[in-house]
C-alpha cells in the first residue's frame, strides 16, 4: 500500500527543517509543499528540487560525507593506535563497557519523557530519591508524572532480566556484525544484517525508515530480478546511498551514534580504526552530525582503553571528525565549559543554557552532558545517576555514559546493580540465541583479540 499523500507532505516538511540545519538554501519550500497539489509526482518533483538545492553562500560549515574526505578535513588526527594495549586487560574493560552500559540503559528507561534536570530532581526529591543512587522507582514516576511505555520492567520494584531496548539490540547486532563479518564489514552488510535480525517495532526515525524502504526495495527486485544481494543488484552502494539520502528525516539525530559500543569495544586504542568502522555503519542511515557524533563516541570508547583522563579522552575524540564542522564546533565548546565547570550541575547549567534548544536525541546537548558526566562522576555507578539526572534521551545516553565508564574505570558495576537481572539479557535481535549476560558480556569481551588478529 502506497503511502498517504499528506504523510508524505510531513516528512518533506522534516526533511526541510533538516536541510535548513545543514546549511541548504530551502527558504520558500514550506509553502510550497503546503499548495502542491494531492500528487505523488508533484511531491517527487519538489524531493527532487530540494536534493538539488545548493549550501548557502555564507554557510562557513565543510562537512563531507565520503571517509577520504572527512579525514582531508581532520588535520590533527590522533595516532593509530595512541598505544598498545594488553588483550587480556582489554577483554576485561570491554566486559565491564557492556555491563556498564546496560545498567545505564535500565536506569534511565523508565524516565526516557523528553525531560530535564529540573523535572528529575523536582520527583526524585519528592519521592526521596534525590541524588539518583539506584534504579529509580514506580513512586519516582508518580511524581514525575511521565514515564516511559517500558516502565513495567524497568523500575526498581520490577526488574527481573534486562528488558529489551533498541540500544541493547545495537551493541548487540555491532557485535554479530564483527563476529559474522569481521573489521572489513561493508555498509551492505550492516543492511543485511538488519534486514535479518531487527523488529522495525524496535527502531525509530530514520533506522526504521531505512530498514523499511529497504526491504521495500529487496522485495520489488526479487520479484523483476530474482538475483543479487538482498534482491538490490550486485553492487548496493548506489542504492543504499540513494535510500539515505531521499525521503530520510532525523538523519542528524543520534540513532547512529547509539551504535557506536561495540566497534569501540573492538578497535581498543585505536580511535581512528573505530571511528572509520562507525563511519561504515553510520552512513547506512545518517548524514552529517549524525555520523560524526558516531565516529566520536566509537573513537572515545577505543581511546578510553588506553587515556585515563576524560577531558583529554575527548579532546582526542574530536580530531576524529571534521575540524570546521557544527558537531566539533559545538561539542568542542560544550567540552570548554565542562573543563571550567566547578561540579555536574554547573557543567549542566553552562551546556543547557547554551545548548538546551537541541532537546531529546539532538546530539549536541547530550554530547556535552556525557562528557560532563566523564569529567565528574567518581565511578560507573555515580556516572550513570549523573548522566540519567540530567535528562533528555536518558536510556541511550546512560548506556553510553556506562560504556565509557566501565572501560575507563576498568570494571562493571558494583554487584547490586547487576543482580536484579538474575544474569537474563532479553533483546529482539534474531539472531542473538544466548540469553546469558554474562556470556554476552564474555562476547563483547573477545572483540579487542578478534579485531587484533585481523589487522
Amino acid at each position: 500500500m502506497l503511502p498517504r499523500i499528506e504523510d508524505l507532505r510531513v516528512v518533506l516538511e522534516h526533511v526541510v527543517a533538516d536541510r535548513a540545519e545543514r546549511g541548504y538554501e530551502v527558504e520558500g519550500f514550506r509553502d510550497r509543499i503546503a499548495a502542491a497539489p494531492v500528487s505523488y509526482d508533484a511531491l517527487a518533483a519538489l524531493h527532487r528540487e530540494l536534493d538539488a538545492a545548493p549550501l548557502r553562500s555564507d554557510w562557513p560549515y565543510v562537512e563531507p560525507e565520503e571517509l577520504d574526505a572527512i579525514w582531508a578535513e581532520c588535520p590533527d588526527l590522533p595516532a593509530d593506535p595512541v598505544r598498545a594495549v594488553d588483550l587480556d586487560d582489554a577483554r576485561r574493560r570491554a566486559e565491564a563497557g557492556f555491563l556498564g552500559s546496560v545498567c545505564g540503559c535500565v536506569l534511565g528507561k523508565p524516565v526516557e519523557v523528553r525531560t530535564t534536570m529540573a523535572k528529575l530532581r523536582a520527583a526524585a526529591e519528592a519521592s526521596g530519591e534525590w541524588p539518583i543512587r539506584d534504579y529509580l522507582t514506580e513512586a519516582m514516576l508518580d511524581a514525575l508524572g511521565d514515564r516511559h511505555r517500558s516502565w513495567p520492567e524497568s523500575v526498581r520494584e520490577r526488574i527481573r532480566f534486562v528488558a529489551r531496548d533498541d540500544d541493547i539490540n545495537y551493541t548487540v547486532l555491532g557485535m554479530l556484525i564483527l563476529e559474522q563479518h569481521g573489521i572489513d564489514f561493508t555498509r551492505a552488510d550492516v543492511m543485511q544484517m538488519w534486514m535479518a535480525n531487527l523488529p522495525l517495532a524496535y527502531t525509530f526515525g530514520p533506522e526504521r525508515m531505512l530498514l523499511t524502504r529497504a526491504s521495500a526495495v529487496g522485495i520489488a527486485a526479487r520479484l523483476h530480478a530474482g538475483r543479487g544481494l538482498a534482491g538490490i543488484g550486485d553492487d548496493p552502494e548506489p542504492v543504499l546511498a540513494e535510500l539515505v539520502a531521499s525521503w530520510n528525516p532525523g538523519d542528524e539525530l543520534c540513532g547512529a551514534q547509539i551504535r557506536a559500543d561495540a566497534y569501540g569495544y573492538a578497535c581498543a586504542g585505536r580511535p581512528r580504526l573505530a571511528a572509520t568502522l562507525a563511519w561504515r555503519d553510520a552512513g547506512w542511515t545518517h548524514r552529517a552530525t549524525g555520523v560524526y557524533a558516531t565516529m566520536f563516541t566509537a573513537a572515545a570508547i577505543a581511546g578510553a582503553f588506553v587515556i585515563d583522563d576524560p577531558l583529554e579522552l575527548c579532546r582526542m575524540a574530536l580530531r576524529c571528525v571534521p575540524h570546521n564542522s557544527r558537531f566539533r564546533e559545538r561539542v568542542g565548546d560544550c567540552l570548554e565549559q565542562v573543563a571550567a565547570a566547578s561540579d555536574c550541575q554547573d557543567g549542566y547549567r553552562r551546556i543547557h543554557d547554551r545548548y538546551g534548544c537541541y532537546g531529546h536525541c539532538q546530539i549536541y546537548q547530550e554530547t556535552g552532558t556525557l562528557i560532563n558526566t566523564l569529567r565528574f562522576a567518581a565511578g560507573v555507578e555515580d556516572g550513570i545517576c549523573m548522566q540519567v539526572s540530567q535528562g533528555n534521551d536518558t536510556d541511550s545516553y546512560g548506556a553510553t555514559a556506562g560504556s565509557l565508564l566501565g572501560i575507563l574505570h576498568g570494571r562493571p558495576p558494583e554487584a547490586r546493580w547487576l543482580a536484579p537481572f538474575n544474569d537474563e539479557i532479553r533483546t529482539t535481535v534474531a539472531g542473538l540465541y544466548e540469553s546469558s549476560l554474562t556470556k554476552v558480556a564474555e562476547r563483547m569481551g573477545r572483540l579487542p583479540g578478534l579485531a587484533a588478529a585481523q589487522l
